[in-house]
């Protein structure tokens, strides 16, 4: 685990404001190469900054580079930076030929917003501030332009394309250089190249925007780790169930997810015109269930859990790999039904679950965010129920993680629309924050859907429903695998455990015989006995992070030995097949 990072300090505040300006200095070198180009937005991101244009043409990786030459010469002309309040009138007529400018005035003056623009040399840009005070101020050499992307207008599909350029800024050059050397690093270990390059899953046009394939070596790994999942969860109580892919739009009515979440949902109708969704979660199902399970207390807690495939419209702006799909997103879902005084020992329960399935796959640098709600907020109406309640479910899940050796980052607004939840954040290979997973305590959606059970007293009363991946989804999860070990999964989880190679043909024969003992006892084994010369077979295996190869020639045939060589460490030397199996993890 690790801690949430710092709070910003002024010197990052002072870059923040110097990535600002370089995206005006940006706007201003692509309307010298372009002036008929229309802008954007140009906001601040982490690490950097980009700058959305509507251009006359295509432009190339090598554009950039020219327009990097063109900011450094205006970050050397000295340029001050000054603001003034405007009208809407006067906005308007400043930015009468930048149509999506246009678009942001009129928005902005109907939402009351004062207006500001920002002017630096000859160039004004319609902003809300934040810049330094001179160009000067920019180290020219601790800044780059990285990538070129398509973005649509405020996000929206129905919207023009526009061109997006990032870039990349900080102090000094050496902070740029260990950044591009990060990203470099990051790109080798980004899971969809590793996808591709190790077989484990495909995109296809055919097949449509995220709804990826899971190729032989991928199921493999998904397999294998939702039966080592189960084994955990089967050992701590849970039971399993399986639902369908359909349901009446009845159900997510009754649930409160149509209401929130119908854009996000797949619809269609039957052939008696009744509505329908496919399933976009799992909760509701199991909801139904623990009415035909649960009479009293006695039947608490109830622990349902479910891999279940479920199917969510995700912008496709969003989609990425397997992080963001559309589905199957295999989730690795559970509901916990128990009652009031229950609730800190089983949310306690999976956390202790938690840590310890984080500990066996080894995963690092992850945190906990306390997500709450925000009863003041813009978005108050998205929290309903008794605030009494919702305050007494975030105090027990702070006691549940303090008494689990947890500390907690809190944050308020992002909170289910259902109760406060503790999700299990993470950085991916770029240094984004992520959520991982997810332990959610549900306060409302019972007496919504009218679970009931008997309590001791004889009463009616609501259970309490603890919703949680612990994994998350499986798609997101093993990316996640895949880029923090740079595809070099674990012997247990590995596609490909094991592989024979063969030094000539003469040593066919017995390679197979090593082949057939390895399958016969569960090892998941390759064999490799083409006419290739062994130094290509071998480098061929590594790239493929095989953890194990076996090299046989007629000196290992005659001798019934195999000689070794184990991921990350080499030559092992000789050895009998009995002596390596007993190296092997389980054997």
């Amino acid at each position: 685990m690790m801690s949430n990072p710092n709070p910003r300090t002024e010197e990052a505040q002072r870059l923040e404001a110097a990535r600002h300006s370089l995206a005006h200095l940006l706007a201003m070198a692509v309307l010298k190469k372009f002036p008929s180009a229309k802008l954007g937005i140009g906001p601040t991101i982490e690490n950097g900054f980009y700058y959305d244009f509507k251009l006359p043409k295509a432009i190339s990786e090598e554009d950039l580079r020219g327009l990097e030459a063109t900011m450094r010469a205006l970050v050397g002309e000295k340029l001050d930076f000054e603001g003034e309040k405007v009208t809407a009138a006067e906005a308007k007529r400043r930015f009468k030929d930048q149509p999506f400018k246009l678009d942001l005035i009129k928005e902005y003056a109907k939402e009351g917003r004062e207006l500001t623009v920002y002017r630096s040399g000859n160039f004004t840009d319609l902003c809300k501030g934040g810049h330094i005070t001179n160009t000067a101020a920019i180290n020219p050499d601790a800044f780059k332009l990285t990538k070129i992307a398509g973005a649509y207008w405020r996000g929206d599909e129905k919207k023009p394309q526009l061109t997006r350029i990032y870039g990349v800024a900080f102090t000094t050059k050496k902070e740029l250089d260990e950044h591009l050397a990060a990203l470099a690093e990051a790109e080798k270990r980004d899971h969809r190249r590793l996808g591709e390059e190790l077989g484990i899953f495909m995109l296809s046009e055919k097949v449509g925007a995220g709804f990826p394939l899971w190729l032989p070596n991928g199921e493999i790994v998904k397999h294998e780790l939702q039966e080592y999942l189960r084994r955990k969860e089967v050992a701590a109580g849970y039971r399993y169930v399986s639902t369908g892919a359909l349901a009446s739009g009845a159900l997510y009515e009754a649930s409160g997810h149509k209401k929130y979440f119908k854009d996000d949902m797949y619809r269609l109708l039957d052939i008696e015109g009744k509505e329908l969704f496919v399933k976009p979660m799992n909760c509701p199902h199991h909801h139904v269930m623990y009415q035909k399970l649960v009479q009293s207390y006695r039947d608490l807690p109830l622990r349902l859990a479910e891999p279940g495939g479920i199917y969510r419209n995700e912008r496709s702006g969003t989609l990425h790999g397997l992080m963001r799909v559309r589905g199957p997103i295999t989730q690795n879902d559970a509901h916990i039904y128990v009652a009031r005084n229950d609730l800190e020992k089983e949310f306690a329960g999976v956390l202790g679950l938690l840590k310890e399935i984080y500990r066996e796959l080894e995963l690092k640098n992850y945190w906990f965010r306390l997500s709450l709600p925000d009863f003041a907020g813009k978005n108050k109406a998205k929290f309903g129920g008794d605030k009494p309640l919702w305050e007494w479910a975030a105090d027990v899940i702070r006691e549940a993680a303090k008494r689990s050796g947890i500390e907690v980052v809190e944050a308020p607004g992002e909170a289910a629309f259902y109760g406060p939840k503790l999700d299990i954040q993470m950085q991916n290979v770029l240094g984004k924050e992520d959520t991982i997973a997810t332990i959610q305590v549900d306060v409302l959606v019972p007496k919504r859907m009218g679970l009931i059970y008997i309590n001791k007293e004889g009463k009616e009363e609501h259970p309490i429903v603890i919703h949680r991946a612990i994994v998350g989804s499986y798609e997101r999860f093993i990316a996640f695998l895949l880029e923090q070990t740079a595809g070099r999964l674990p012997f247990w989880l590995a596609p490909v455990q094991v592989a024979v190679l063969t030094v000539s043909d003469k040593a066919t024969r017995y390679a197979e015989e090593v082949f057939r003992n390895l399958a016969a006892r569960g090892v998941r084994t390759a064999l490799e006995a083409s006419a290739d010369t062994i130094g290509k077979k071998i480098r061929a295996s590594e790239l493929q992070k095989i953890p194990y190869l076996l090299i046989v020639g007629e000196r290992e045939a005659q001798s019934k030995t195999i000689a070794v060589r184990e991921r990350g460490k080499g030559d092992l030397g000789s050895a009998t097949l009995a002596e390596f199996l007993r190296r092997l993890p389980g054997h």
